[in-house]
């Protein structure tokens, strides 16, 4: 039935304000007020809809991509949107398209490496949108190894021109979002040749296409590298291929913030440090830890409102079945999740305060924290959208066999998402960079350098090395003190016994590689310490709303916990912990996922997420699910007519037995 709501009994249960968790979420009232009514403004707008966008074929699909976004461009200028605004629609829209990257990594990478005289001449075109850019850095042969990149820009000083070219096949740009069929120029990351010396890779701004015919220029080669994983999904995404035949640009097209060439040919560094450009890439991974909040709450949204409105087994005399959510095998598996999106929507919000730092450092000419900055944002990168990734697929299966459907909005979900373990940087090769990170500050601890930030840990070694947990009922587990004392532990012995095993090596490198996957898990066990402390933080802040600080607690007791369970094997290897203790933590753990199960519906309602923006028949508000599947299911192509082509064709004579036996 229309206009019922299947979930108010769920939603009465609620022991908290759900519009002060809303604000929570959000991050501040002003947040909360802008998603609210972008979010609305982009749900009611019919120019917006999603109807139907993962049965469309792929030029159809891309077609229509490109509709959405010259219409959200038309409704940005019409309703004079400001920045932040237009930001917050394009999220709404909710497709990916060539503005991702035109937003995302061209005019960031103008404003981070671009000189002063460069970004008034290329910013205000951009900011129009009279060119539109993307940022073409990965080739066909290289993508982690960023100093392996093998297209060149030779420097020729009788013109006063570089030549961009590709040398080899696996020197062509691959992958670039909006580089397929949009881009009119990119910011092309090339090998910097000039006086017959290679000064290793650097930005070059390259227009690609005529602002006239939009065909490409001479010696462009360039097109769309082919559908990617899923329906719909990326494939709205133009992700590219380019090659260059002896490309000329002007020498002024060099992003020159940090190094020049003069007319002469002569490489020169600019007096501005090369650590500015370490401000962007924190900025590029706090934006993909939020997003990855993003990403996993939605996925909790539809499992856990579909978790409460299915129902299976468990009658009593003719009564009503069970409902999915009250079995603790689905809350042991749904709960943590649940946990898991809070507890990176807040160290997403601690990275924003980092970014915000670090600028100011930087511009203060202060670069102390930028190594453990770097490690910081690589191994919450790597930590937060790898369990994304996980966890997404997780609730398609915890929605059982309908999770499986296209309407269900989870194959999409993950389809779109798990790109995200891969660009800006390989989730291994990021954690490997953390560890490195973390046997440097293990090799230092005796020299009297203190280590700052996240590591700051590491200063009380000793007493880490030697500590024992003192808990001695399931409660204890409650005690923030206890859950932090435990982690710092984990991860503290873990990095020592690495850095000791590595001394058994004369060649660090060979023993690096020889040790990488457990440099890799002492790693994850240093960024899980992160996320679990700025958790234990933000609880120590004033957080107004009835109840909503004690739901708070309960989930962040939940991910560390569950964390600790999960991994137990390290706790009691590093010998913090005892087996009861373990024990008792898997205790405590079951009562807290009883105290969440009566919220569970209001903590996903405070989300605040659109039925548009959720685009799921399982996770709809209402919960009105079933007859919402059956009518969608005769939507599809497939059901315009009783008898399906083909039918008369291979079907009929099959029937009819019309074929030719054939001789065995």
């Amino acid at each position: 039935m229309e206009g019922v709501d299947y979930l108010a009994d769920e939603r009465k249960k609620a022991g908290f304000d759900v519009d002060e968790m809303k604000i929570v979420w959000a991050g501040s009232r002003h947040d909360f007020e802008l998603t609210d009514r972008i979010s609305k403004l982009v749900a009611n707008d019919p120019g917006f809809s999603k109807e139907g966008r993962t049965m469309l074929p792929r030029k159809e699909l891309f077609k229509n991509t490109l509709r959405k976004a010259a219409y959200a461009w038309k409704r940005i200028i019409e309703l004079r949107l400001s920045q932040e605004e237009a930001t917050m629609l394009r999220r709404y829209v909710d497709e990916p398209a060539f503005t991702d990257l035109h937003w995302g990594m061209f005019i960031p990478a103008l404003k981070g490496q671009g000189t002063d005289k460069q970004q008034e001449k290329w910013l205000p075109l951009a900011y129009k949108m009279q060119i539109i850019g993307c940022y073409a850095q990965t080739e066909l042969g290289h993508g982690s190894n960023v100093q392996g990149l093998e297209t060149t820009a030779t420097f020729d000083p009788q013109t006063d021109e570089f030549v961009i070219h590709s040398p080899t096949l696996t020197s062509s740009k691959w992958w670039p979002g909006g580089l397929g069929k949009v881009s009119t120029h990119a910011v092309v990351y090339a090998r910097l040749i000039t006086d017959g010396k290679d000064y290793g890779v650097n930005g070059f701004i390259v227009q690609l296409r005529s602002l006239e015919d939009h065909k490409p220029l001479p010696g462009v080669t360039v097109g769309d590298i082919g559908m990617k994983f899923g329906n719909g999904a990326y494939n709205s995404m133009d992700n590219g291929v380019l090659s260059f035949d002896h490309v000329r640009i002007p020498r002024d097209q060099m992003l020159m913030r940090v190094s020049q060439v003069t007319k002469e040919g002569k490489y020169v560094q600019s007096d501005i440090p090369r650590q500015l450009l370490y401000g962007t890439m924190v900025y590029v991974r706090q934006s993909i830890v939020s997003d990855a909040s993003l990403a996993m709450s939605r996925a909790v949204c539809i499992a856990t409102r579909y978790s409460a409105v299915r129902r299976q087994f468990g009658s009593q005399n003719g009564g009503q079945e069970t409902q999915v959510i009250d079995y603790k095998t689905q809350q042991n598996r749904l709960f943590p999740l649940l946990a898991s999106a809070y507890a990176f929507r807040f160290v997403g919000e601690w990275l924003k305060w980092l970014y915000t730092d670090v600028t100011q450092r930087l511009a203060a000419n202060d670069f102390s924290t930028l190594p453990e900055a770097h490690a910081c944002t690589a191994g919450l990168k790597s930590l937060t959208t790898s369990a994304t990734a996980d966890g997404i697929e997780e609730c398609r299966k915890l929605c059982g066999g309908h999770g499986y459907l296209c309407s269900s909005g989870l194959p999409e979900l993950f389809a779109v998402y798990v790109p995200a373990c891969t660009y800006e940087g390989d989730n291994v090769v990021l954690q490997l960079q953390v560890a490195r990170f973390l046997m440097k500050t293990v090799s230092q601890l005796g020299t009297g350098k203190k280590p700052v930030g996240t590591v700051s840990y590491m200063g009380r070694i000793e007493q880490l090395m030697q500590c024992r947990s003192d808990v001695k009922q399931a409660e204890d587990w409650l005690k923030p003190s206890a859950v932090l004392e435990a982690f710092e532990a984990r991860s503290a012995r873990m990095s020592v016994a690495c850095a000791k095993n590595l001394s058994k090596f004369e060649n660090q490198e060979e023993g690096f590689a020889e040790l990488a996957a457990d440099l890799v898990e002492a790693a994850v066990a240093h960024c899980q310490l992160i996320v679990v402390s700025k958790y234990i933080e933000k609880l120590q802040q004033n957080i107004p709303g009835k109840g909503v600080k004690q739901q708070l607690e309960v989930l962040c007791g939940i991910y560390s916990l569950f964390l600790l369970h999960k991994h137990q094997g390290d706790f009691l290897g590093t010998g913090y912990i005892t087996s009861k203790q373990g024990s008792l933590a898997n205790d405590q753990l079951r009562a807290l996922y009883s105290q969440l199960r009566p919220n569970a519906i209001s903590l996903v309602d405070a989300f605040n997420y659109t039925d548009h923006y959720l685009d799921s028949i399982l996770g709809r508000y209402d919960g009105n699910v079933y007859p919402k599947l059956y009518e969608a299911a005769w939507k599809d192509p497939l059901n315009k007519s009783d008898i399906a082509d083909g039918f008369h064709e291979y079907i009929r004579p099959l029937l009819k037995q019309q074929l030719r036996t054939a001789k065995l």
